[in-house]
């Protein structure tokens, strides 16, 4: 029968690939990992910073100081993307960056 659907192709796995305009941008596939690894991991210590942990002042500096890398590099590689996929990465990578580092800022991360 023509209209039958087929089961038996096989499924092919999903990639993540920031290049899709078919060139090479590996500084700025490099910078939008970085910024989101960066900022994800401020993120997390402006969270635990909520927690109260016994050292809370070196803490807070720790998320401002990767909280406003992640900003600035993120910032700067958005203006340099190539594709939508690295300005997602970015996005992320930058607000994760911001609540970071205002949860440290928050906590005396300033000073």
């Amino acid at each position: 029968m023509a209209d039958t659907v087929r089961t038996s192709e096989p499924r092919h796995a999903p990639r993540l690939n920031l290049n899709s305009d078919g060139r090479p941008h590996p500084l700025l596939n490099a910078a939008s990992f970085f910024t989101l690894i960066v900022g994800l991991f401020a993120f997390a210590i402006g969270l635990f910073l909520r927690t109260g942990p016994g050292n809370i002042h070196t803490w807070a500096i720790i998320a401002v100081v990767t909280g406003l890398v992640s900003m600035l590099v993120g910032l700067f590689s958005q203006m340099m993307s190539a594709t939508r996929e690295e300005r997602v990465l970015l996005v992320v990578g930058i607000i994760a960056g911001f609540v970071g580092l205002a949860l440290g800022l928050g906590f005396g991360g300033a000073g």
